[in-house]
């Protein structure tokens, strides 16, 4: 009516264990999705008989009604069979009915052709959600999955989309492996780890080195080769391919990345992949520079962009609030030059030590100072994932490591989830090893939907109270080294050049560094990774400033 606000009915769906079945827990998981979903839901219980069930759909006018059976196929076929002829009605007024049981349960289910869809438990997560939202799934065609990052990520929404790293020595075994990865809907985003020279020499053959071909990944040499590696992701679940985004030739690759892989977002870091890490051949100046005209090009064709920054400071163990400045130095930059769709990573366990309280109250502090930059063209989307180096060397206890670092990272709510895969600390994923952290992964997340909110803990908030001022006073730091010519101290290239380079922004193994000074020194504390003085006592972050003067 006219002047009044049109209100859309929720729509209801009602579920039961049906007959003598009295396993719930199907059940259970499948309404938690639904009210993720939107639905109202209405659980009737175990042992259900059908009238009743039928009874409850018409009185609580439900959409949708979900069964559940998981005892014997043969009393199964027979309950469910009459089961349908008792709702026929109701299905005739368009009621909805999905089923979901064991496999051999569900194989007599569909040929009764009755139910609309019926779940025997191997879906992805994303699969049940997309038919409770209306959205096509588990089809065999590229249109079935959403083919941008932030298309997947609503699409899959409450839940993250999972990426991995997978790159092989050779061309293919790395495109069987995407193919197999694919196949077995494990990951959302597959990220191409390419080896060395794909990464700076693309387009220098003369400067490539046949001895080290293949060295940390795989080794693309054409487009062609990038090419075929899209070409073998297009089946199972359609991932989306993203890689490095190389340390020299920005532009040229980004534009060549776009054609042939359908680049999901970038990554690249402000201040490193340079002669400051020894890879690349730009110096430190002139590398920020490159990176942020890199950051303006993908936010010119609306590609979201990733800074890869923060933890590269962490895993040289710098105090925890320059790994806050170099986070939010990170969004800044972002925003300022035009990206529209910012991923922030926040690599967990960096450096290893980090106790789960500290590292939590770290990635808060991180979004207190980076959401504020948030706008209307700037949307920041989270993305988690595990210390690279913080996996244990015993492939069990690295799988726990993964379960458990992964139900913290929950409490951030990501959007997206990096899986660093438990064979990290021995040798590359295998597609084999890909799909086993995912379903790890998996079972952590789904666990962790339900936890209780770890980030009211007093110890955390007192934390991030404490690591905001003492990142503030880094920022402010930075701010002093700006001459007269810079318009803004946080993204121009000489200033930020000259925090590294002054100890402003240090880290311990920094030490000899063409550009970093290395002479901070950084110990756990209570769980933190701070900044001590020559007797291993915690120093605050503007004592240490004071002695660079």
């Amino acid at each position: 009516m006219f002047g009044k606000e049109r209100t859309v009915k929720q729509k209801t769906v009602i579920a039961a264990a049906l007959g003598e079945c009295v396993h719930v827990a199907g059940i259970s998981n499948f309404l938690r999705l639904a009210e993720s979903a939107g639905w109202r839901t209405v659980f009737l219980g175990p042992a259900v008989p059908i009238d009743e069930v039928l009874a409850a759909a018409k009185r609580e006018q439900a959409e949708l009604v979900g069964i559940s059976y998981r005892l014997t196929p043969e009393t199964g076929e027979r309950l469910l069979g009459e089961f349908a002829e008792a709702a026929s009605e109701l299905h005739e007024r368009g009621v909805r009915f999905a089923f979901g049981g064991t496999p051999p349960v569900v194989e007599r289910v569909n040929a009764l052709g009755f139910f609309e869809r019926a779940f025997d438990g191997s879906e992805p997560i994303e699969e049940v959600l997309a038919y409770l939202k209306g959205q096509q799934a588990g089809g065999q065609t590229e249109t079935d999955y959403p083919q941008t990052t932030v298309e997947r990520i609503q699409w899959k929404s409450p839940f993250p989309i999972l990426r991995h790293h997978f790159g092989l020595p050779t061309m293919d075994a790395t495109m069987d492996g995407i193919a197999k990865i694919a196949e077995a809907k494990a990951l959302d985003v597959i990220s191409l780890g390419i080896d060395q020279d794909a990464q700076e020499n693309f387009y220098h053959p003369k400067r490539q080195d046949a001895r080290r071909k293949g060295a940390g990944g795989v080794p693309v040499r054409s487009e062609e080769d990038y090419r075929a590696l899209y070409a073998a992701s297009r089946r199972g679940n359609f991932p989306l391919l993203r890689t490095y985004s190389g340390t020299d030739d920005f532009i040229r690759l980004a534009v060549m990345y776009v054609d042939t892989i359908n680049i999901a977002w970038c990554a690249i870091p402000l201040f490193w992949f340079n002669q400051m890490d020894g890879r690349g051949p730009w110096d430190l100046e002139g590398s920020i520079r490159e990176h942020q005209s890199v950051m303006k090009w993908y936010g010119e064709h609306n590609i979201p962009v990733e800074l890869n920054e923060p933890h590269h400071w962490g895993m040289r163990d710098s105090s925890d609030a320059v790994f806050v400045v170099s986070a939010f130095l990170s969004a800044y930059n972002a925003h300022a030059f035009g990206v529209k769709d910012y991923i922030a990573q926040l690599m967990f366990n960096s450096p290893p030590g980090l106790s789960d309280a500290m590292d939590l109250a770290k990635m808060l502090t991180v979004l207190d100072m980076i959401e504020p930059l948030e706008r209307d063209d700037f949307k920041i989307w989270k993305q988690t994932r595990i210390g690279l180096l913080s996996h244990p060397l015993d492939p069990d206890a690295a799988r726990g490591h993964l379960a458990a670092s992964t139900y913290l990272q929950m409490a951030l709510k990501p959007h997206i989830y990096h899986i660093v895969g438990h064979t990290e600390a021995h040798h590359a994923a295998t597609a084999e090893d890909v799909i086993e952290a995912s379903k790890i992964a998996r079972r952590a997340i789904e666990n962790a939907m339900g936890a209780p909110d770890m980030t009211a803990d007093p110890a955390i908030k007192k934390r991030r109270k404490k690591l905001s001022a003492e990142a503030n006073a880094i920022l402010d730091a930075i701010r002093s080294l700006a001459g007269t010519e810079a318009a803004d101290p946080f993204t121009d290239a000489a200033t930020l050049a000259r925090a590294v380079t002054s100890g402003i922004l240090d880290a311990p193994q920094l030490v000899n560094n063409k550009f970093g000074r290395g002479q901070v020194k950084t110990r756990i504390v209570n769980g933190a990774c701070v900044s001590v003085d020559g007797n291993g006592k915690p120093i605050s972050e503007a004592r240490r400033l004071e002695a660079l003067i």
